[in-house]
């Protein structure tokens, strides 16, 4: 089987396909893919979001493809890899998130937006399990991906310093409490998704309160954004490794 690390299709995925098929899926004279290579890129983001909201990230592409309707071959002439497959298919709802964090900023109470953005990102993360993962990942090869992401950590950057500006928002708040807010509800979702799916809610609004200026007191250090960042890459392997040897 092709891992995602090199994910050539197999002998057999190459079979169904003439050998001319990776050179026929763009229309040489508009530099775009043909109707029915669009047509199957759609279906595999379809069936991508509906498996990772279901079951999260590590699914077999087979999976995937087998929903599609379409060969695995195909799969990966579309999408060379699962980070390919997983920022194409949660590219709208980065966009949304970053939409969010605009949204929030435009709120006339500074508080009142911070907040109301944290609870919004929380939400987004409970209301699909796979992005629940892509919210606490890195897509550095994905330059649209990771520029929705810029597009919303500015935006939040200026709402939490205009809530700490109001006096609303601890002083010591980082960029990166919101890095471990969203790793933590990751984990909360998936650990009581099954059983106690409003639980989210009550971690949101315990952490929304802790980030609060009234009665705050001293923290240890938090970490640095370089600490951080490697953190989130080590999420993105682990999230992106083919499995598929175990299933």
């Amino acid at each position: 089987m092709p891992s995602d690390a090199d994910p050539a299709p197999t002998r057999a995925d190459r079979a169904e396909l003439p050998c001319s098929a990776a050179h026929t899926d763009a229309d040489p004279s508009r530099g775009v893919l043909r109707a029915d290579a669009e047509r199957n890129r759609q279906r595999l983001i379809a069936a991508a979001l509906e498996i990772f909201a279901e079951r999260g990230l590590h699914v077999p592409m087979e999976d995937i493809a087998r929903r599609a309707g379409v060969g695995v071959a195909t799969l990966y002439r579309r999408f060379p890899s699962r980070s390919d497959l997983i920022a194409g298919a949660f590219e709208a709802k980065m966009s949304g998130y970053a939409d969010a964090a605009a949204q929030a900023l435009a709120e006339s109470d500074p508080w009142s937006g911070f907040c109301r953005y944290v609870e919004r990102a929380c939400a987004m993360q409970a209301e699909d399990r796979g992005f629940a993962t892509v919210l606490t990942m890195t897509f550095p090869a994905d330059k649209k991906f990771e520029a929705e992401r810029e597009r919303a950590y500015r935006d939040f950057l200026e709402l939490a310093g205009r809530a700490k500006a109001a006096g609303m928002l601890r002083d010591d708040f980082v960029a990166e409490d919101l890095a471990m807010l969203l790793m933590g509800n990751a984990g909360v979702i998936a650990g009581t998704a099954d059983v106690a799916p409003g639980t989210w809610r009550r971690y949101a609004a315990y952490m929304i309160q802790a980030f609060s200026a009234e009665g705050a007191g001293p923290l240890p250090p938090a970490p640095s954004p370089a600490t951080m960042y490697r953190a989130l890459v080590r999420l993105y392997e682990t999230a992106v490794k083919d499995e598929r040897c175990g299933d």
